[in-house]
Formats: C-alpha cells, sequence, structure tokens
C-alpha cells in the first residue's frame, strides 16, 4: 500500500513501539499526528519530524481526544497502554482506568465524531495467560489454583491460536481482554473499522529497561565491564515468543492494509525460548563460551546447555537450546531453593542469582505463538532470536 500522504493517528506515541513506527511512517511518506501525555518532537528519538504532529493529551480526558480526532484519520494505531504487568498488580486500578477506561474513551469519541478510520488495537499475547503445554502442567495447575477456566480441551495448547481460550494472570492482561472485546464490540454495535493486534513479546534497540530483556542485557553488559559481579533475575523458567519489534512494525503496517474488519491476529515468531536461555545466549553473543551450568543448591547440571536442538516440540520446527527441550519436556527445571546457576565459561564462573522479589505473583508459564493466521495476509519473520539480543547489547 502506498502510505504518501496518508493521515495517520497513533496513541502512546512517545513508547516503544510507537517510536519504530513513527519511523517507519515517516519513511513511507504518512502524515503522522501523535497523541501522548506531555510529549515533544524531541522526545521521538532520531527521526526527520517534517510530517510529524503531536498533540499533548490524556485518554482519561475526553475533550483532549475529541479535539485531536477533529482530523479524519485514515488510519488510527492506538498503542496507549499502561504496559509493566509487575506494575499493573501494584496499581490495577491505574492500570484499568488507561487500558480499559481510555481505550473506551478513545472508541466513544471515534463514533461522536462519526469517523471512518480503521483502528488497529495493540493487545497482548498476555490475554492468553495460563496456557497448558501438557496435562502435567495443567495438573501442577490445578492443585495450585484450585479450579482452572475455561478447562483444557486437549493437550497441548501450543502453539497459541486465535482461538486458544483467554485466562489472563494479571490486571493488566485483563484490562487487554476488555480492551479487545471492546474493539469487537464497537466493529459489531457501530460498524467501527476495528482490527486488534494479540502481539507476542516484542523486544529491540531502546526497550524499556524494566522489560525482562532490557533487565538480562543490560546486566550483561554491566557484567562484561566488571561494573556488577553476579546477574540477577527472577523466574527463569517462564518461556517465551520474542520477536524483533521490525518484525512486529511491519505487522501492524500489514494488519492497516490487509487486516478483516472486526478480526484478530497474533503477531509472534512462532518459536519459544526460555529466560534462562536468553541469559545464555546473551553471554555468548558477548564472546563467553559456555562449558556447562550447575544449580548453586541441589547439583542440578547440563552440559552444552545452549547447543542447537532441533527435535519438533508441539508439532513445530523451531530455534531452540537443548537446555529449552530440557525444561519443556520437564527433565529439568530451576526454582527459588536452587538460589541460582553457576554458568561455566572460558572467562570462568559467572553467577545467575533468583531474587525473590522479581518474581511475579501469577506468571504465565509458556506462550508460543501461532502466526499462521497473519502470514496468509504476507507476514514474514526476518529476525531471529540471536538478532534481538545482539541489537539489545549494542544499543546505545
Amino acid at each position: 500500500m502506498n502510505w504518501n500522504n496518508k493521515k495517520v493517528l497513533i496513541t502512546g506515541i512517545s513508547g516503544f513501539v510507537g517510536s519504530y513506527l513513527t519511523k517507519e511512517l515517516l519513511n513511507r511518506g504518512a502524515n503522522v499526528f501523535g497523541f501522548d501525555r506531555k510529549v515533544k518532537k524531541s522526545d521521538i528519538f532520531g527521526f526527520k519530524t517534517d510530517n510529524l504532529n503531536i498533540t499533548e493529551g490524556n485518554l482519561l480526558d475526553k475533550k483532549s481526544l475529541e479535539d485531536v480526532l477533529n482530523n479524519d484519520f485514515d488510519f488510527i494505531f492506538h498503542l496507549a497502554a499502561q504496559p509493566f504487568i509487575p506494575k499493573s498488580f501494584e496499581n490495577p486500578k491505574e492500570t484499568y482506568e488507561i487500558n480499559g477506561m481510555g481505550t473506551l474513551n478513545l472508541l466513544d469519541s471515534i463514533v461522536s465524531k462519526n469517523l471512518n478510520s480503521k483502528v488497529i488495537f495493540a493487545s497482548s499475547s498476555d490475554e492468553y495467560g495460563l496456557v497448558f503445554s501438557s496435562k502435567q502442567q495443567y495438573l501442577d495447575a490445578k492443585n495450585k489454583y484450585g479450579n482452572i477456566f475455561p478447562e483444557p480441551v486437549s493437550f497441548p495448547e501450543l502453539p497459541v491460536s486465535e482461538n486458544n481460550p483467554l485466562r489472563p494472570m494479571s490486571p493488566y492482561a485483563v484490562s487487554k481482554v476488555y480492551g479487545d472485546f471492546l474493539m469487537r464490540n464497537y466493529y459489531h454495535a457501530y460498524g467501527l473499522d476495528t482490527v486488534v493486534s494479540r502481539s507476542f513479546s516484542h523486544e529491540g534497540p531502546g526497550r524499556g529497561e524494566m522489560f525482562v530483556t532490557s533487565v538480562i542485557t543490560n546486566q550483561i553488559n554491566q557484567y562484561k565491564k566488571g561494573l556488577i559481579d553476579n546477574i540477577s533475575i527472577g523466574n527463569v523458567n517462564a518461556f517465551r515468543d520474542w520477536s524483533h519489534i521490525e518484525d512486529i512494525i511491519n505487522g501492524y503496517l500489514l494488519l492497516a492494509e490487509k487486516g478483516l474488519s472486526g478480526d484478530v491476529y497474533n503477531q509472534g515468531s512462532m518459536r519459544t525460548n526460555s529466560i534462562l536461555t536468553y541469559i545464555l545466549l546473551s553471554l555468548e553473543s558477548l564472546g563467553y563460551e559456555i562449558y556447562k551450568i550447575i544449580s548453586i543448591n541441589n547439583n542440578k547440571t547440563i552440559y552444552n546447555p545452549t547447543e542447537e536442538d532441533n527435535t519438533k516440540i508441539f508439532g513445530l520446527d523451531f530455534y531452540k537450546t537443548k537446555l529449552d527441550k530440557l525444561m519443556i519436556n520437564k527433565e529439568i527445571n530451576f526454582n527459588f531453593d536452587d538460589k541460582g546457576v553457576i554458568v561455566f565459561t572460558n572467562f570462568g564462573k559467572v553467577k545467575i542469582i533468583f531474587d525473590a522479589s522479581k518474581f511475579r505473583v501469577a506468571d504465565v508459564p509458556i506462550l508460543l505463538a501461532d502466526n499462521r493466521k497473519i502470514k496468509k495476509l504476507g507476514f514474514k519473520v526476518n529476525y531471529s532470536i540471536k538478532n534481538i539480543i545482539n541489537d539489545q547489547l549494542n544499543y546505545l
């Protein structure tokens, strides 16, 4: 599609995704309007800004929304949100108001202005929440929580398609379910042209420092420079489908062009890797050769943990390590009782410490996107997990 002179509104323009999306749209000749709280053009790093207009406003202030919507936009990318899951546990009311009521205010304002804009909503894979990779994992969860709803129909529930049950595990995830359903409700009730993107984890240069991949890469850079003497982390058993931000941006633009109104699309890489693997691959990216890992307590040992494993899992071929395979198959895991992991490398031992304060109240054990629906529109995954890690480590 030719984006030249298209009028595009981006809510949350100064955020991680908003910054990359703005740059790409400007490069394609679009006239970009931003809606954000207390933001200036200088906050959008490194862009030419000839065709960029920014309005200061708040999703909870309907007047500021209606003022910016006096423009008749071709597309609206609704990215603005409180996105940090730990913060959503600390302040669920704020998260609900921004992500839930803010989205409702935007949709109401679009209806009141009688706009024909196509709205692409940035939802989240966290909507799926508690996804079961095996019957044993389900039984463990049942024992922990007492009840699971909706009950699984079959095992595994992976890869996660758009039809998977929603079992959100955080106030943030619940707020995104609300926004997701609002988008489709306003499509059915008012005929709005809305498309929902359930994006799985997306990373890259400039990712917020509080997110786990940045927590990892920032610490490893500091460790390499001798500024710290260990890596501190929470739950290393969690598996995530990590995409490069550039792949996700291309997905958003594709949904704007070809996404079916009233529909939902997963965006992800169709691979899954553990947080511990992310740490180890980050060390390798900086020149550490890894021979083995041993837990500080309980003597759990894996030789050559980053060796690539080529066996199919969940019926899929995707990049994973020997460590990932063992963890997915429940042959090994690392609990808080293990205290941490010692990594044996060509530069000596690297200590990874498990920090109780970094464990979530309720966590999602594994996510793996089924991205075949968006692939039918032409979506491609161009970046590997190692590309993502290298880009994050080299970001200044």
